[in-house]
């Protein structure tokens, strides 16, 4: 079994280090709003035009 320990233990280790990567963009990451502008076309306005 200490091939199935060994496994197990990289699988942990990966997983430690996934999770400290999600955890350093969560919570080092700024993310800076800015605006957003949509272009509609002149089709969807009108209502009865479908």
């Amino acid at each position: 079994m200490p091939t199935l320990f060994r496994f197990f233990a990289t699988l942990a280790v990966l997983a430690g280090l996934a999770f400290a990567v999600m955890f350093a963009l969560a919570n080092f990451v700024v993310p800076t709003p800015r605006e957003m502008s949509v272009t509609i076309p002149a089709s969807k306005l009108q209502p009865g035009n479908r």
